[in-house]
């Protein structure tokens, strides 16, 4: 029998690769503007990290500037403003979580629920729209409705209760101002992924559940949810890689002398420091100790929704 000449592993590998590549080369074209944009904007700049543990010079570089290890760090642990960032900015994003967060699926399911697809549409126009409008033009709307001078809704409510409504200056009030705001501008939004989850549950599974009897509240509740739990749970996961991001806009522009001690949050104090100060390496650090933080928030949630049998994001 003739002998067959044998092909080295390698050497098939590398083939089957070209060979993939040849075939779908239309695909991978189109991921090539993608992958510029995190190598450009998201893993390169993380080369300016460096200087959290430098005394950073911008005359003498990032190379040239001297080493310091950890005592940025240190210097933030050790102040008294760390202990007041974390509560502002840990009461935040639970708020945001606890209120933001199912107001999407909520919203979605409600939608879905509706039979008329004509109307369903226009309230999805409708709720969607606010997410287009920036954070400047949404604190100021607040400003007109709420400033104690000539805002309607304040002089409304001083005619009718005889009272002096002063809401923007107050600090009890900046926390629920500040998730009202996210919830009116963002929720509509958030549903477009819930609406695509529970378009591909199984139509047949309502169908038997009609049959054995199900209500709407049991066919919501043992069909429906159990269906997009797996999104879920994934957005969930990507929502803790934000939980210390409360967003820069928004707060930075509701923030003045008399609720400042309720509202600075990571953020804002990062831009105070290094645009406004000057102080780079120590604004630098304290980003990035925020950013462990998110990581290892998202790792613990990871690896909890896989213990409970989902798939998590890793």
């Amino acid at each position: 029998m003739p002998k067959t000449a044998s092909v080295p592993a390698s050497a098939a590998k590398k083939h089957g690769f070209w060979a993939v590549l040849k075939k779908y080369r239309a695909f991978y074209l189109m991921l090539i503007p993608g992958i510029l944009y995190f190598a450009i904007f998201k893993y390169g700049p993380m080369w300016g990290l460096t200087i959290a543990f430098q005394n950073y010079n911008p005359f003498q570089g990032v190379l040239g500037s001297q080493f310091v290890g950890l005592a940025h760090f240190k210097r933030f642990l050790t102040s008294p403003e760390c202990g007041q960032l974390f509560r502002n900015t840990l009461l935040l994003a639970v708020f945001n979580l606890v209120f933001y967060f199912p107001l999407p699926i909520i919203i979605a399911l409600m939608l879905n629920e509706v039979g008329n697809k004509w109307f369903q549409k226009i309230v999805q126009s409708l709720i969607y729209i606010p997410h287009f409008i920036s954070w400047v033009v949404v604190v100021g709307l607040c400003y007109i409705m709420f400033n104690n001078q000539n805002g309607s809704i304040t002089q409304l409510y001083n005619q009718l209760t005889g009272g002096q409504l002063n809401i923007l200056m107050s600090a009890t009030a900046f926390r629920p101002m500040i998730v009202i705001q996210m919830m009116w501008k963002e929720a509509g939004w958030g549903t477009i992924i819930f609406l695509a989850a529970l378009a591909g549950v199984d139509v047949q599974l309502y169908d038997a559940a009609y049959i054995d009897g199900a209500t709407n509240f049991q066919r919501l509740w043992h069909v429906t949810l159990p269906s997009i739990r797996g999104t879920v749970v994934t957005m969930f996961i990507l929502r803790l890689g934000k939980f210390m991001d409360t967003g820069f806009d928004q707060i930075y522009n509701m923030l003045n002398a008399m609720n400042r001690d309720v509202g600075e949050v990571f953020d804002t104090y990062i831009y105070q420091l290094g645009m406004v100060a000057g102080q780079y390496s120590y604004s630098t650090a304290v980003g990035f100790f925020k950013s462990i933080i998110a990581l290892v928030l998202v790792i613990i949630t990871d690896r909890l929704s896989k213990n409970m049998g989902e798939d998590g994001v890793f």
